[in-house]
């Protein structure tokens, strides 16, 4: 990625000096069709018209640009040679006027990573299909620009594409025009956005199936709000479909917003495209998002899939005001985007749709990314310090997001709802397509709740890492409370403590009115603030003696819990006795917490799996409790356990696929689980059995997906060879089966199958970013140790060429997807340690991706430590 970089001191220059008043942007896509035959990549062309201010008339600066070539340069009617002025990333621009106006015509690359404008041809009809995706910096790739997003402007896009294609960008479609006379394509006019940067603006192209619905709402003045709602995929996914749900969140959403913000949704239409080989969720482009169309389910699925995909929904339209009206000056205060956003969808959620416990999986899965990501020697307050793009891509992580969002919750509680959404109202009115820092939303913050703002923000936003709070209690000689106490630890790389505001809760086991026999229920409950190393707890002085005692109950703060030792014993013979969700949700995070700590070993947690993970009513704590028992029974499990341990896991979860209610999401949840752990010979049969049909379960229907599900299962034993996948391609010859294959195919336990991957993934650029991950999903299994064995050294060989020569998308799914995680020993940790000193000067965003694959497998070695001593 040699000179692609941008630097902050390099922004903040340019935006001293330069004030964008518009773009004009052409595309000309008609080259995505037909076949290529130049000996370069294959482009389209871009011709854009820039105009914009320069505060020192005679001063220079740049265009940022990534393009194959550029045929013409024009500064306020002044030829410039491209040969002098563009060198493959910036194009010079000196000499400027007080008005100027820039008019580059260039032949930009199709992409094929993700990044940029991704064309993807369609192998079920062979059909094109074209996305835009630019956060943070990658407009460039499609034209030229001031990349950073403090430099807005409107923009007014025309596209030439095909005739019959639904062209769309941010505005409305103001007027189409066929492009030749032989009508075989067409130029779509957009109307002028207002202002937005440039990493928001979008372009989707292709013959996708369009559905379009209307949303009507009368505003407080009296006027009427309509803004037209689109929803949009490949013809292929059409069949599966189900748009009235996306729209039914989509309207849920816009009324909660307009609700609450008091601000009318200022982006006109409102398109929601589902596009192929996204390497995001989901991305939020004014009047025009694009989403993953994994989203779009073609099989079977738990209702936290439909959960998941409204939260982004939701996410996605938090951002159309936080984020795209009102956005960051610089990725600094990212976290003003995405925390809110993050917060916001799961805010929404609860009090606008059909999910209401949205708040348990926030804590049991939002939260974990956060607590991972706040623990690894990367971690940075949420208000980061972001010094090039190399940084920012990065920082799209579990602090920016998960945390961010985690403590704004807290927030909430600290200032009250009613004075967070003042603030969040008066925001909006006051930057309105501006850009913002930290000290904007602390002032407002700061007016409608009358609380010390800058105080709060230094113990939250400005420290990195988390905090544990554990409970500390005695009891007189009648078993009641003397003194409740809550004990705030810190690491000691990053110690502070900060003020908490938690709900403490006592349960105890009894069977009240309505509650089954032995219930352990909550019977007293006391909201405090915690600040300090030690904070009693007077208001619970007096009760009864707990059987459990839940520090964050109701889950108000962001902390790790941490139980007393009765409380843990009780958990260990109980967990599945407790009857409030939250509650258990947070239980069950708790005690993950603590495996990955290395205090609770991880033969003990896979037991608590194997008892209480069948009564765990919701589906989505379930399904993140079988994902948390893989890691621990791959990562965290001694080595020499660890295949006791998996027979008796898969024993478990055949048990619970049996007894689960026939056709319900917790039989699909333990049919995937069953597949993923499932190792003795009988039960490798058993799904080799439900995928040909000699074998039932009652209830369970084996669909397409879950039949690669299976297949995958079956190839990484060795069970599946490549006829048997190639006949299950011919199955479902789609896009979606064809990344099924490419990851089946690399799974097979075969010295050559291995070398094929790794070399179609390092050694060449030929497959897209989504065969580049289904073949490194494929490759790296946790049953072939010694079969990925001679990669680790490979591995440190390459990363550094690697990070050289692709694209930060392809270079980071290389490095975080082929570290020897799996090789689980201090053999690979030392050779981390050895590649990170000998590399001091590689790229700082690198190092940081290899030092966080360290410390993962560092923290694995210690749960190994912490298993093995509980056998002996």
């Amino acid at each position: 990625m040699p000179g692609e970089n941008l630097t902050r001191d390099e922004a903040r220059e340019r935006a001293k000096l330069l004030a964008v008043e518009a773009y004009e942007v052409a595309l000309d896509l008609r080259s995505a069709v037909g076949e290529h035959t130049g000996s370069g990549p294959r482009a389209f062309r871009s011709t854009t018209t820039i105009r914009f201010r320069c505060a020192e008339p005679g001063a220079a600066t740049f265009a940022d640009l990534l393009a194959p070539s550029v045929t013409s340069v024009r500064l306020n009617g002044r030829e410039l040679d491209p040969a002098v002025v563009f060198d493959g990333s910036r194009i010079a621009l000196e000499g400027l006027a007080a008005e100027n106006e820039l008019v580059v015509d260039a032949q930009c690359a199709y992409s094929r990573t993700g990044e940029g404008l991704h064309r993807f041809v369609d192998p079920e009809d062979g059909e094109v299909y074209l996305y835009t995706q630019y956060e943070p910096a990658d407009a460039r790739r499609v034209f030229a620009s001031f990349e950073q997003p403090d430099l807005k402007a409107p923009f007014t896009f025309s596209v030439t594409a095909p005739e019959g294609w639904t062209v769309l960008s941010n505005g409305a479609v103001d007027r189409v025009e066929p492009s030749g006379a032989d009508d075989t394509s067409a130029t779509s006019h957009f109307a002028t956005t207002r202002p937005i940067s440039t990493y928001i603006t979008a372009v989707v192209a292709g013959p996708y199936h369009y559905v379009s619905d209307l949303y009507r709402r009368t505003l407080p003045d009296g006027s009427a709000l309509e803004i037209p709602l689109g929803a949009l995929c490949r013809k292929g996914l059409a069949k599966h479909f189900d748009a009235d749900d996306i729209f039914t969140i989509t309207k849920q959403g816009l009324d909660f917003f307009h609700d609450h913000f008091d601000y009318p949704y200022p982006f006109g239409k409102y398109d929601q495209a589902f596009v192929p080989e996204y390497n995001l969720g989901a991305m939020e482009n004014p009047g025009c998002v694009t989403f993953r169309e994994e989203f779009i389910f073609r099989g079977k699925v738990t209702q936290a899939s439909y959960e998941s995909r409204a939260n982004v929904i939701l996410h996605e339209m938090a951002h159309m005001w936080f984020g795209d009206l009102v956005t960051m000056e610089w990725w600094d205060d990212l976290w003003l985007k995405e925390s809110f956003a993050d917060f916001m969808g799961a805010f929404s959620l609860v009090g606008a749709t059909r999910f209401t416990d949205g708040w348990i999986t926030f804590a049991n899965r939002r939260k974990a990314w956060a607590y991972r990501a706040d623990q690894l020697p990367s971690t940075h307050p949420i208000t980061a310090d972001i010094r090039d793009l190399e940084d920012a891509k990065l920082n799209f992580d579990g602090i920016t997001y998960a945390k961010g969002a985690s403590v704004l919750k807290q927030l909430v509680a600290y200032v009250g709802q009613d004075a967070f959404l003042e603030g969040a109202r008066r925001y909006f009115k006051r930057h309105a397509y501006g850009n913002t820092r930290l000290s904007d939303l602390l002032s407002v913050l700061g007016e409608t709740s009358g609380r010390d703002m800058a105080t709060w923000s230094r113990a939250w936003l400005e420290t990195a890492g988390v905090n544990a709070l554990t409970p500390q209690a005695t009891y007189d000689a009648e078993g009641h409370i003397t003194e409740l106490a809550v004990v705030q630890e810190a690491a000691e790389t990053h110690p502070a403590l900060r003020p908490h505001r938690v709900a403490v809760g006592l349960y105890r086991k009894e069977a009240p009115a309505g509650e089954r026999p032995g219930a352990l229920v909550r019977y007293a409950r006391a909201e405090v603030d915690v600040d300090g190393p030690r904070t009693v707890i007077p208001e619970l002085t007096g009760a009864s003696r707990p059987d459990l005692i839940l520090v964050n109950d109701d889950d108000l703060t962001y902390c790790k819990i941490r139980f007393d030792e009765g409380s843990l014993d009780t958990l260990r013979e109980h967990l599945g006795e407790l009857t409030d969700p939250l509650a258990r949700a947070l239980s069950w995070s708790a005690l993950w917490n603590l495996t990955r700590d290395a205090l609770l070993p991880a033969r003990d947690y896979l037991e608590l799996v194997r008892r209480f993970a069948g009564a765990e009513s919701d589906i989505g704590v379930l399904q993140m409790v079988q994902a948390w028992a893989l890691s621990a029974l791959h990562h965290y499990s001694a080595p020499d356990a660890r295949e006791e341990a998996a027979a008796r896991l898969a024993e478990g979860a055949l048990r619970e696929l049996r007894l689960a209610e026939p056709g319900s999401g917790h039989q699909l949840a333990w049919a995937r689980f069953f597949a993923q752990v499932a190792v003795a010979d009988a039960e490798l049969r058993l799904l080799r059995g439900l995928l040909d049909g000699t074998a039932r379960i009652d209830g369970l229907d084996v669909d397409q997906e879950l039949r690669w599900t299976f297949l995958a299962a079956l190839a990484s034993s060795g069970l599946a060879d490549e006829a048997l996948i190639a006949a299950e391609l011919a199955r479902d010859d789609t896009a979606s089966g064809k990344r099924h294959q490419v990851r089946c195919l690399a799974a097979r336990p075969s010295a050559a199958v291995k070398a094929e991957a790794w070399d179609a993934v390092v050694e060449s650029d030929r497959l897209s970013n989504a065969l580049v991950e289904a073949t490194i999903s494929g490759f790296d299994q946790p049953g072939q140790r010694d079969l990925l064995a001679p990669y680790a050294p490979r591995y440190f060989a390459v990363i550094e060429r690697v990070w050289q020569e692709r694209s930060i998308e392809i270079g980071m799914a290389i490095v975080r997807g082929l570290f020897p995680a799996a090789q689980g020993d201090t053999r690979t940790l030392e050779a981390a340690d050895a590649w990170l000193d000998g590399h001091p000067d590689a790229a700082p965003a690198l190092r940081r991706l290899v030092l966080e694959a360290r410390d993962d497998l560092a923290r694995a070695l210690r749960g190994q430590e912490c298993d093995a001593r509980a056998a002996a």
